[in-house]
């Protein structure tokens, strides 16, 4: 078993399973009716938490088979809803002895585990070619990033990130009002976090990781580690609390700005930044995230739009300056809510402010669409806005029929790795409490050779090599 996955990890040679589809005039279906066979097969890593909103959403779309479940922890409290959901469908604790047996029936999988551990997942699954939706962000370290785009492009895979606002009305709106000039000259731009967030009371004066504690019975340790180094065991590691700590996840940032940056980063043509400074960080410590973070972003122009700056504010109290005329700051009711329970209202709830040469505008998180502020302006532009298109279908549905060529992944990897690369930037400034000069176009940081350094991050544990060649 070990010798042939490391053969099509190395080679990628499978190829993608045959997908028998139906015509509907054959099969004399009614209209909103989608044939078994019509259906991707979807395999689902991480069942639990956030993993297990995604599968039900899939599920909902109708136009998914759940044809296998996989978790690190099968069978502890969080993953008993969908085992419940779905009691007859192959259950595995480690994805790679669930593609060994199941590989010829699943085309496509779902990646809802830790930030550190969507890349080797998402490796092996693009390898054998199946499509992949994964969680943002894409992954921890710039240079997995990178080596996933290289290999959804070699092996031509449907790919989707987890920001699902790409899909809903801030995406079709701010592409709408870019393209008719109502959005322009653009030179910065504020995106803010200020909620509660796990790691708040924490001490930190913190000098060690905690201790390791009794392993839970359900608990496949070492296939949780995956390619990282080895951790013993703790409850501060597992159940969302991992997103506390650099060494496995991505902080406030990597949680909330794919959901907030994702439509400027992609529409104003954004790419990589060539500084990012950590401008406060109150609370540093090495082992997990600061209590509160101000991060500029600085972008050079781009043909003929200026220099922008995005400014992240994220802490209970960083609150971001507004401009006169902001008014209230809303709350999605859409937004999921996390694990933890419901998403409490903050000082200022999550969302960005755009400042253009002539027009500033207000948005919230997810899908939540722009405002023009002050409201004056915004009724003086009210009859030069362009229509702006309904979704044809949510995020989901958007994967699911792009694994069947129907349409295309509005966040592939090759739109939402470069905004996963800037996220992994501005973590490393925040780990390190220095700012970061970063040449664009060879892609090494400039001024710091342990930053630079950290763009490929800590070499992988023995056996999991493979996953880092394409």
């Amino acid at each position: 078993m070990h010798k042939n996955r490391r053969h099509f990890i190395k080679s990628g040679t499978l190829g993608m399973a045959a997908v028998s589809l139906i015509p509907s005039m054959v099969l004399g279906k009614p209209l909103g009716y989608v044939a078994p066979s019509d259906k991707v097969n979807l395999a689902c890593c991480g069942i639990g938490n956030r993993g297990g909103e995604i599968i039900r959403a899939l599920h909902a779309t109708g136009l998914a088979n759940i044809v296998a479940l996989c978790d690190v922890d099968m069978g502890a409290p969080h993953t008993e809803k969908i085992i419940e959901m779905f009691p007859d469908v192959p259950r595995f604790q480690d994805f790679r002895v669930m593609f060994d047996k199941m590989g010829n029936e699943i085309e496509a999988i779902t990646v809802g585990t830790p930030d550190f551990s969507h890349f080797p997942i998402t490796m092996h699954a693009m390898a054998m070619g199946k499509h992949v939706y994964v969680e943002k962000p894409m992954a921890r370290t710039f240079q997995e990033i990178e080596l996933m785009m290289a290999g959804a492009k070699k092996y031509k895979v449907a790919t989707q990130m987890g920001n699902q606002g790409h899909s809903e009305g801030n995406y079709f709106q701010f592409k709408a009002w870019k393209d008719a000039g109502i959005i322009q000259d653009v030179t910065a731009m504020t995106a803010h976090m200020n909620g509660r967030r796990r790691w708040h009371d924490w001490d930190v004066n913190m000098s060690s990781y905690p201790p390791a504690e009794p392993l839970p019975t359900t608990m496949d340790w070492d296939t949780w580690l995956s390619a990282i180094e080895p951790h013993d065991y703790n409850k501060d590691f597992h159940n969302g609390q991992w997103r506390c700590w650099y060494q496995f996840g991505m902080g406030a940032l990597g949680d909330w700005g794919a959901h907030i940056m994702d439509t400027a980063h992609e529409f104003l043509e954004l790419g990589l930044p060539h500084e990012v400074n950590p401008v406060k960080l109150d609370g540093h410590n090495p082992f997990f995230f600061p209590m509160s973070s101000t991060l500029e972003f600085k972008f050079p122009e781009r043909g003929n739009m200026p220099p922008l700056t995005i400014t992240w504010y994220d802490g209970m109290n960083n609150i971001p300056p507004v401009p006169e005329g902001y008014g209230v700051s809303e709350l999605d009711p859409d937004i999921p809510p996390p694990s933890t329970g419901q998403l409490q209202p903050a000082k200022l709830n999550p969302g960005k402010i755009i400042y253009g040469k002539d027009l500033t505008f207000k948005g919230g998180s997810h899908g939540s669409t722009l405002s023009i502020i002050p409201e004056e302006a915004a009724n003086d532009l009210h009859s030069q806005l362009p229509e702006v298109p309904e979704s044809p279908s949510n995020h989901f549905a958007n994967f699911l029929k792009a694994c069947k060529g129907e349409e295309k992944c509005r966040s592939s990897f090759e739109i939402a790795g470069p905004l996963s690369q800037v996220f992994s930037l501005g973590v490393m400034a925040q780990q390190l409490n220095e700012k970061i000069l970063f040449d664009r176009e060879k892609k090494q940081i400039t001024n710091h050779p342990l930053a630079n350094a950290l763009l490929v991050g800590s070499p992988p544990r023995k056996g999991w090599e493979d996953y880092y060649k394409v």
